[in-house]
């Protein structure tokens, strides 16, 4: 049976957001995800003071779940550092739980979740592994993952890699990273690390294609040595990083903006806007782009998906823009020197760049 109510795929942060924003409204959406069990995915472990604010604009709160409180940025690139206050706190919180708090709330306010695996998509179905699943309106929120058919383009000859290495509580760590994210910059990519709940500290990479074949397309080797050139970066590490073991993802499409889209099919999340993870503003391009989707569904149902995704593109184009010219800036050796030294003599500078690479908060985000 076809349903009226909108079908999301995937119980992320977009997929809950859009979810929350529809019940809020009166619809009764159904969640697809393919697991009945919260993970940790790999990406999107810092919260930004605007990602803070949409949750909260959708009556999301975060403040009991343990996260870390980030003040500062930290810059490190060949041997030179530099700090700049951040335009407002923000947090460093897992995946899984902010994962686990979304996922309530869209539960809680009246959304249903079913679990499958899609295997593909045509008009107004999901083919999934247990049944097809039909609906007048399909919100795409499957993260980094693409369904079959519905691929982003990959045209780069060496595309960026992410790597994560979830590192456990220490006391070093906390002394080292305490109220700040840093970005260790390297010849080909870079390393973002931030204190979690519980002490745990989020190393999260971007690298290019090329860097890890360098190491024989060893994710471990490649990780000591970065260590070796950096000393900032192996205290982070310290001694126990080989046990924590290295995720990976492959051929992340930085900078893809989805401009349009079929009819029926409401884009959200990476596969709305995928911004490089450097800006920290991943999260908050997904809480964006799931509540403007609900947004315009309230407002016109099936047949506003394209005029949503006119004007999603358009509301992430800046940030994207900014953040993939600090991503090339950064992966290069001299532009990471550059950035420790602006940073260093310019503070303000980088400040503003850090608000302007936000996806701007309007009237439209905010509950009705």
């Amino acid at each position: 049976m076809r349903s009226a109510d909108p079908l999301i795929l995937g119980a992320g942060p977009a997929g809950c957001a859009a979810a929350i924003a529809l019940a809020q409204g009166g619809a009764s959406p159904l969640l697809l995800d393919r697991r009945a069990a919260v993970g940790d995915p790999l990406c999107g472990g810092f919260m930004s003071w605007r990602t803070l604010a949409q949750l909260e604009a959708i009556g999301v709160q975060l403040d009991d779940l343990g996260g870390h409180r980030v003040d500062e940025l930290r810059l490190f690139a060949s041997g030179n550092d530099a700090s700049v206050p951040l335009p407002q706190p923000a947090l460093g919180l897992s995946r899984h739980a902010l994962d686990s708090r979304l996922r309530e709330a869209a539960l809680a306010a009246g959304a249903r979740l079913e679990v499958d695996t899609i295997r593909a998509l045509s008009p107004g179905v999901a083919l999934g592994q247990r049944q097809d699943w039909q609906a007048d309106s399909l919100l795409l929120a499957t993260g980094k993952h693409d369904v079959r058919g519905q691929s982003r383009p990959r045209a780069s000859d060496d595309p960026a890699l992410g790597l994560r290495l979830r590192l456990p509580a220490s006391p070093t760590r906390d002394t080292l990273l305490g109220g700040a994210i840093e970005l260790h910059l390297f010849d080909g990519g870079y390393v973002g690390i931030v204190l979690q709940e519980g002490g745990s500290a989020n190393a999260c990479m971007a690298v290019r294609k090329s860097v890890l074949a360098r190491c024989d397309g060893d994710p471990a080797a490649l990780v000591a040595r970065l260590g070796e050139d950096s000393p900032a970066l192996a205290a982070r590490l310290g001694s126990d990083w080989q046990q924590a073991g290295i995720e990976t993802i492959g051929a992340v499409p930085y900078g893809h903006i989805a401009r349009q889209t079929e009819a029926g099919v409401f884009r959200l999340g990476d596969q709305a806007a995928v911004i490089p993870s450097l800006a920290g503003e991943g999260m908050a391009i997904a809480v964006a782009s799931g509540t403007l989707a609900a947004r315009h569904w309230l407002d016109g149902g099936a047949d506003a998906a394209q005029a949503y995704q006119r004007a999603f593109a358009a509301r992430a184009s800046r940030p994207i823009r900014l953040a993939t010219l600090g991503w090339h800036l950064a992966e290069s050796r001299l532009g990471g020197r550059a950035g420790v030294a602006l940073a260093r003599l310019a503070p303000g500078i980088v400040r503003q760049f850090a608000e302007m690479a936000r996806i701007p908060a309007t009237a439209s985000l905010a509950r009705r």
